[in-house]
């Protein structure tokens, strides 16, 4: 996969991640939630996220030679 791909498909699962973020931020401020704390628990599930194929990477890989 060429790096022009590679970013299009990052860039449209970082879309598609906003948006389902946003729908569950709009959703539990209907339903009475504080924003701010609802804000909290979605950067908390982004940051206990699993990284499951760092090991198998190759080291050409572009998500390799970030800096994470």
């Amino acid at each position: 996969m060429v790096c022009a791909e590679i970013i299009k498909i990052l860039n449209e699962n970082l879309v598609e991640l906003r948006q389902v973020a946003q729908d569950a931020l709009e959703n539990g401020i209907l339903m009475g939630c504080c924003g701010r704390q609802l804000r909290e628990a979605l950067a908390d599930v982004i940051g206990h996220l699993v990284k499951p194929y760092s090991a198998t990477l190759a080291n050409d890989n572009v998500i390799c030679k970030s800096p994470c």
